[in-house]
């Protein structure tokens, strides 16, 4: 293998989905990874809406999409153009939460890691060299601006409750 310079050029490509929709996003390695991501969200909550863009990066080098939501899709398929790194997922969902579907993700042979999973305004740092694009890191919402105390503490256990992730 020859070793080479390279150039390398970072941007960030920032996103917000809009309220009642959330974002997971991901490394994958394979072209069934849009059918099997399609096949888990529907076993794991059938209600759930969703876009789903798969960037390949060989082969064909096309943006694969499932969904059973048409806007979701484009949405999907927008951001995959606008970060453009291979090998990545962007899936945006609506009618249900990440936690429901993120254990069917892992579980799934080819997803390689999540980079996130957020309702929160999100920013990818992407890195580009002469090879092409990956993302170098996540930004996922702001930073905190304390530390809870027991009436907040309150607050999330009974919210925790109230949406049935708790009893």
């Amino acid at each position: 293998m020859a070793a080479g310079n390279s150039e390398v050029s970072f941007e960030v490509v920032a996103v917000k989905p809009e309220d009642g929709e959330n974002l997971i996003v991901g490394r994958t390695h394979f072209i069934m990874t849009a059918e099997d991501i399609y096949e888990a969200i529907v076993r794991s909550n059938p209600n759930m809406k969703f876009g789903l863009a798969f960037n390949e990066a060989s082969g064909d080098r096309l943006i694969r999409t499932e969904g059973n939501d048409e806007e979701l899709v484009k949405k999907a398929v927008e951001l995959a153009k606008r970060v453009g790194a291979g090998h990545t997922f962007y899936l945006f969902i609506k009618e249900g939460w990440p936690i429901t579907v993120l254990n069917a993700l892992k579980l799934l042979p080819e997803i390689v890691c999540i980079e996130c999973a957020t309702a929160n305004p999100v920013q990818f740092i992407v890195a580009t060299t002469e090879q092409g694009r990956g993302i170098a890191a996540v930004i996922d919402g702001e930073p905190p601006l304390g530390v809870e105390d027991e009436t907040k503490r309150a607050e999330r256990h009974s919210f925790l409750r109230k949406i049935g992730y708790k009893k």
